[in-house]
């Protein structure tokens, strides 16, 4: 790269879709509407029906992912591969960018693409070969939860929270939280049979009920949410007849405009094996921003964590 602030962008993309990809996110296809003929005639109430949904997702303990995401004009980007969540989060990604800001920069730094390795501590990061020779050789980046929490404030003490908790299961337990879920009908979607459900979640309220911040941080990290624009965020999910999850959307506005996500599961209880990168091509984070002179970090920390 040609200047440290080209490689601070790349590194906020990384995290930003690193992150999110966790959660899965992108544009929506929410398949054809209308009762299914598998579709019965008893009535649950969406309470009981979401309980249930998050017990059965919770205890599949892996699944296959398949997202996108978009953010205003600052990325678009899709995110491919297999999560567990049995023992904390572990995982393999592939992250693609496919449009914005963030995707011309990554592809200056010569690849669209990036592996992410989830384990419980961090997430890895493979960058191109153009940006192992600007730093050290090496090509993975490691992101340290515990790092991410220290550069980006309260807002990284919420976003270490929610990607060592990140399931399936989150977003129902996030329109079980909010107090506010309908039933919106049944559709198919990827094939499946299933139920739609969707609510409003305010996002400050959120992480006081579902974090294990502390009341400092979650007013601190509340004054950083009002800061980035965010107040609510819209929920849709999608459960098959084996109460999964199949489908989850979210929309949200922010500063740097829509945030819009989708991601698709399937194959639960797939195997997923997951494994850190060799120690000799690994540079950690925290060390790299050292080196071009970001004390703190604050920008690229705390920004990808309130986008995402």
């Amino acid at each position: 790269m040609k200047s440290t602030t080209a490689r601070r962008v790349t590194l906020s993309a990384a995290v930003v879709a690193a992150l999110t990809g966790v959660a899965a996110c992108g544009s929506a296809d929410s398949g054809k509407g209308g009762r299914a003929a598998g579709d019965t005639a008893i009535n649950v109430s969406p309470i009981a029906a979401l309980r249930t949904a998050a017990q059965s997702t919770d205890k599949a303990d892996s699944a296959k992912v398949r997202s996108t995401m978009s953010l205003g004009t600052l990325m678009t980007a899709t995110g491919n591969g297999a999560l567990a969540w049995g023992h904390g989060l572990t995982g393999n990604l592939t992250i693609t960018y496919t449009g914005g800001q963030m995707a011309e920069m990554m592809r200056k730094a010569g690849s669209a693409s990036t592996q992410a390795r989830y384990l419980p501590d961090a997430y890895y990061a493979r960058m191109s070969d153009a940006f192992a020779r600007q730093a050290g050789g090496k090509h993975w980046l490691k992101y340290g939860y515990g790092d991410l929490a220290k550069l980006g404030g309260a807002s990284g003490a919420y976003m270490k929270d929610q990607a060592q908790s990140s399931t399936p299961n989150q977003a129902v337990k996030m329109l079980l939280a909010s107090g506010d879920v309908k039933k919106v009908g049944t559709e198919t979607v990827s094939g499946v049979h299933t139920r739609h459900y969707a609510g409003t979640v305010n996002v400050a309220d959120l992480a006081g009920r579902s974090s294990n911040l502390s009341a400092q941080q979650l007013s601190a990290l509340k004054t950083q949410l009002d800061q980035a624009g965010i107040t609510t965020d819209t929920v849709d999910i999608w459960i098959d007849d084996q109460n999964l999850l199949v489908k989850k959307t979210e929309k949200a506005d922010t500063n740097k405009g829509v945030l819009s996500s989708t991601a698709y599961y399937s194959d639960y209880g797939v195997p997923v094996s997951v494994q850190a990168p060799p120690a000799s091509d690994t540079k950690d984070f925290k060390d790299l921003m050292k080196s071009l002179g970001t004390p703190g970090s604050a920008n690229t920390a705390s920004g990808s964590g309130i986008s995402s």
